[in-house]
């Protein structure tokens, strides 16, 4: 009998802690910072290169692009909120990347964002300025992560940074 009260605290202490007044589990997922570039349907990406220049001096780094997917609803067993849900992952036609800096601070920066088509010619190259955020995957209760900047990249080639 005193292993099964033992059982869900091994689970919960294995699965991360309880912040101080909360009743919100924090696990060990991290964000590292960087920059996140989302490039919309239509637009011929191959790859990215992010350029991120502060007080003067510059760096590079490739943002490896991937088909961008979303979930899509497929049914459930029910309508209860125990009841077991299914989903799928569609691709959108855009695709989706990450260049991962880790001197990224929380100062803002000069960013160049260039993307090439599968011919290695230029489709989009944009500079704008931009402020990392802060992330936080298991939300705020949690504590922050690596701070990011999130490019989003239209049809037209239009860079914007989400917030």
């Amino acid at each position: 009998m005193r292993a099964f009260a033992v059982l869900p605290l091994l689970l919960l202490a294995g699965c991360g802690a309880l912040p101080a007044g909360t009743d919100h589990v924090c696990t060990e997922i991290g964000a590292s910072p960087g920059i996140g570039v989302d490039v919309a349907p239509g637009l011929a990406a191959h790859s990215a290169e992010v350029e991120v220049c502060e007080d003067g001096e510059c760096r590079s780094s490739d943002a490896v692009l991937m088909p961008a997917t979303e979930p899509v609803e497929e049914e459930c067993d029910g309508t209860s909120p125990d009841d077991v849900c299914s989903a799928r992952m569609r691709p959108t036609g855009g695709a989706a990347g990450f260049a991962q800096l880790s001197d990224l601070g929380e100062e803002t920066v000069e960013v160049t964002l260039t993307l090439t088509d599968d011919a290695g010619r230029k489709v989009v190259s944009r500079t704008l300025a931009a402020t990392p955020q802060w992330v936080y995957p298991n939300g705020p209760d949690c504590g922050a992560a690596g701070p990011q900047i999130q490019l989003a990249v239209d049809a037209d080639g239009r860079v914007t940074v989400r917030h």
